[in-house]
């Protein structure tokens, strides 16, 4: 894991007792500006000021690098000695400095002693920042003098002291970027071990970036199968990762706990240890709402509604529209031709298939404006038969060929309103009965049994609009002439219930002929509204859903592994062969079962927290479907 480089200057100051990193105000000297400085050759004047001994020139040459480290053109091995010359000061404070540092606690160390310390942490801190580059960080890894140096640092200095804070915290950061080929020691051989040190900072400090780069650190450490061995299930770093966790707004914090437990829990007897942790089912519900607080989604609206189309729940009639009051008072005050114009705009409709004759739509206008002949003339036949194209460009006035020759206008036609049909109209005659609408049932019944007595027939059909019954004696049609009368006070309707009625959109009529073959229409509306992945979860998230994973497969490990088998009871088909030839118990060696309980029923606790988790990757949805359907499976087996 590469660290990025500092921009603050190392150095502290003493007030009332306290220790602050400082920053130098000065000068931003590019790299390409006074060029000996840097030039390759054992007599570079950095190196030589910084092994002359004398305090003003060697805080200039660290004052010079420290501009220069975080430059990905800065390589230490260019310059002969440089490497060795930045040990010099670290090593001094890490083996003997710190313990003089610690005699003045509580008051300013001697200038002498105090200059030296300050160099040494410009010097590792030169060290750090220029590890960031992957030359330095090949070239510091591989130096004889920086694995005693750390080691020795992080097993001597106190981190928990404000004198030891920057030079500990910088000595970590440089672990980092060198931890890769790094084995940690036998605990029991003499070597320095900073191990203990680190487990001491994760799980005690209260210092932040501590311990952040402390579980850093750690997670890169054990990520080495070899340094595997010095795992421990109790680890302060564990307790401290679990405790951090659910500080969702720290997102380094979390970074670092997530990056360590999943280095903990790759190894196969730390997830065993950890089931049976008496915090393992609330550090699984923190990783699951760590993985839904991470995801972003987005609704989608999607309308899968049939074609389909509403027709009035009544019969509907149809009557041309004629000019009402108010239009009329509107449009005679107009001259013309706006006022011809505006009046086809309101008495006619462009249709394709429709037709007039030439006499009609000048009869029309003839008889709306003709009394009103003393404020404007009105306009002569052909001068209103040519406006037409002017209001209706696509309409055509035409002499079809006879005989006799007809003078129509196509592609207009009368304007027409919609109204309900009368409660208490008869339709005898198959609609084309002339009698007047009726104000009570019982007159229009009446009427029907006048249309049946005249009738010539002894055994006529129903004539009732649409009716199929077929021909019967008077006697029994006139009991079934009620049925087509309409109650003179019509049922009660829900408040939510309209006047129309979604039929199929293949032509079907209402009434229908027989409402008991009805299809069943579509819903005029129906929207599906649903959440989806944006994007893919970000690495942190990946980082909990891989530790999920791991403990998923460590709970359900016994379900897995059993596969369905063909044998003589299945007649063929597979299923479980459960073995139990004899009353022999299955010993639960070191509580294995045990934890692969308790990780099942924390599994079945966080089921329905788990459903609402989204992937946008299939193959990482997959996971989540496969444990949510483990953990329903687990609910039901218990």
């Amino acid at each position: 894991m590469a660290i990025p480089p500092r921009t603050t200057t190392p150095g502290i100051y003493r007030q009332y007792g306290q220790q602050h990193p400082v920053q130098r105000v000065g000068p931003n000297v590019t790299d390409d500006y006074e060029r000996w400085y840097t030039e390759a050759t054992p007599s570079n004047r950095m190196v030589l000021s910084i092994r002359s001994g004398i305090n003003s020139e060697i805080a200039w040459a660290l004052d010079r690098l420290y501009r220069l480290c975080a430059n990905d053109q800065f390589i230490l091995k260019t310059i002969p000695g440089l490497t060795d010359a930045l040990f010099e000061w670290p090593e001094w404070y890490a083996t003997e400095g710190y313990l003089v540092a610690e005699q003045h606690r509580l008051f300013a160390m001697p200038d002498a002693e105090h200059r030296k310390r300050r160099h040494a942490l410009e010097s590792i801190f030169i060290l750090r920042n220029s590890a960031t580059n992957e030359p330095n960080a090949y070239e510091l890894a591989n130096h004889s003098r920086t694995l005693p140096l750390l080691f020795n640092a992080l097993t001597n200095l106190a981190p928990d002291t404000d004198m030891n804070a920057e030079f500990v915290l910088n000595a970590i950061e440089l672990l980092q970027a060198i931890s890769q080929g790094v084995i940690l020691p036998d605990p029991a051989s003499n070597e320095k071990d900073p191990l203990p040190t680190l487990l001491q900072i994760a799980g005690h400090s209260s210092n932040r970036s501590l311990i952040v780069s402390a579980l850093t650190l750690l997670a890169q450490l054990f990520s080495n199968i070899q340094n595997t061995r010095r795992l421990d299930s109790n680890s302060p770093a564990l307790a401290a990762s679990i405790r951090y966790l659910p500080l969702f707004v720290d997102r380094a914090l979390v970074d670092a706990s997530l990056n360590y437990l999943y280095a903990h829990l790759s190894h196969p007897p730390m997830v065993k240890a950890f089931l049976h942790h008496p915090l393992m089912p609330s550090t699984l519900r923190v990783l699951v709402s760590f993985l839904l607080s991470e995801q972003v989604e987005e609704t989608v609206n999607l309308d899968i509604s049939a074609a389909s189309r509403a027709i009035p729940a009544t019969t509907v009639v149809i009557p041309v529209h004629d000019l009402t009051k108010e239009e009329l008072e509107t449009l005679v005050p107009m001259p013309e031709p706006q006022r011809c114009y505006e009046w086809m705009k309101i008495m006619f409709v462009a249709t394709p298939d429709g037709e007039l004759t030439q006499v009609d739509f000048w009869t029309l206008y003839k008889d709306a404006f003709t009394p009103f002949a003393d404020r404007h003339p009105v306009l002569v036949a052909s001068d209103v038969i040519k406006n037409v194209n002017v209001v209706f460009p696509q309409a055509q006035a035409m002499v079809l060929p006879g005989p006799p020759q007809r003078f129509i206008v196509r592609g207009v036609d009368r304007c027409k309103n919609t109204e309900a049909a009368p409660r208490f109209k008869c339709l005898w005659e198959r609609f084309q009965c002339p009698a007047p609408p009726f104000e009570a049932p019982g007159e229009l019944y009446d009427h029907l049994l006048q249309h049946l007595e005249s009738s010539e027939n002894p055994e006529p059909p129903c004539l009732w609009a649409t009716c199929s019954l077929p021909s019967t004696s008077k006697q029994r049609l006139r009991p079934h002439l009620l049925t087509h009368l309409s109650s003179s006070q019509p049922p009660a309707k829900h408040p939510s219930q309209d006047d129309t009625v979604t039929v199929t959109a293949d032509g079907e009529s209402y009434p229908f002929t027989d409402p008991t073959k009805r299809r069943p229409p579509p819903l005029r509306q129906t929207n599906i509204s649903y959440t989806r992945p944006v994007a893919d979860p970000p690495s942190a998230a990946l980082t909990a859903l891989l530790i999920i994973r791991i403990l998923f497969r460590s709970s359900f490990v016994a379900t897995t592994d059993t596969a369905p088998r063909v044998d003589g009871d299945h007649f063929g088909f597979p299923g479980v062969v459960e073995d139990d030839e004899g009353d022999d118990v299955v010993e639960d060696i070191g509580g294995e079962l045990e934890g692969e309980r308790r990780g099942r029923r924390a599994f079945v606790g966080v089921r329905r927290m788990m459903e609402d988790v989204r992937m946008k990757d299939e193959t990482l949805m997959s996971w989540i479907v496969e444990m949510v359907y483990a953990a329903y499976d687990g609910l039901f087996r218990s």
